[in-house]
């Protein structure tokens, strides 16, 4: 995948995240529907390609807004990666040369790696995760389950032990799979799988839309790499 190919697969893809998550935010109080609604213009000015660089540098703008307003990233990690990918990409349509923009999407790449490398290490080092119990807590007593059915996994410990050290397994060994273009496709096809189960099972649906929207810049930094080394 060609570095402007990825570039604007993204942008096409935040476009859309961003429009996802501002909908929600429409009934709220009229300063906050007004963020919302500059939002969703610009993110369909995003999509279409027009005066791309400038209207990535509102988007940033609005998004410091935002934070600012709700004091803080209120949707965690989802927020923090939306941020993460606008400035890069923000980044790239003001850097100064070809090697620049390389750099500002390469970190982007470097953080989705350690976005779930540190996630697996965290996991493995709690002792609630490799007994499988922090997964027993989520279900049993978290407000995240969409389903009160759900609940009754928690009385299954063997079911949420293997799923707690797949999880730990699969995020450790993500970096892994940059070395083939088989491994790195099927790695992306499980993460993405992983991120949709959680928007099912525990509304997290912010997650879904805006780590996929990082994909395309691994694609490209994998393809970058085979071709530095022939």
């Amino acid at each position: 995948m060609s570095l402007e190919l990825a570039i604007r697969l993204t942008e096409v893809l935040m476009g859309f995240s961003f429009i996802q998550q501002s909908i929600e935010h429409l009934t709220l109080f009229t300063h906050e529907r007004r963020l919302f609604l500059i939002r969703i213009i610009l993110s369909l000015l995003l999509i279409i390609g027009f005066q791309t660089a400038w209207t990535l540098l509102l988007l940033l703008l609005l998004s410091l807004a935002i934070l600012h307003r709700f004091q803080g990233p209120y949707n965690g990690g989802a927020d923090r990666m939306s941020l993460l990918i606008l400035s890069c990409l923000t980044l790239v349509h003001f850097a100064p040369s070809l090697r620049w923009q390389e750099v500002a999407f390469g970190y982007l790449v470097i953080q989705l790696i350690l976005s779930y490398f540190i996630s697996g290490w965290v996991k493995v080092i709690n002792p609630d995760w490799r007994n499988g119990q922090a997964l027993r807590d989520v279900f049993q007593f978290s407000a995240y389950p969409v389903s009160e059915s759900l609940r009754q996994w928690s009385k299954s410990p063997r079911l949420l032990l293997s799923m707690s050290w797949g999880v730990i397994l699969f995020e450790l060994l993500f970096p892994f799979s940059l070395l083939s273009s088989t491994s790195l496709t099927f790695a992306l096809v499980i993460t993405a799988s992983f991120h949709f189960s959680n928007a099912c099972l525990f509304g997290l649906n912010h997650f879904f839309w805006i780590w996929i929207t990082a994909y395309p810049s691994i694609l490209w930094f994998q393809q970058r790499i085979f071709e530095s080394l022939n």
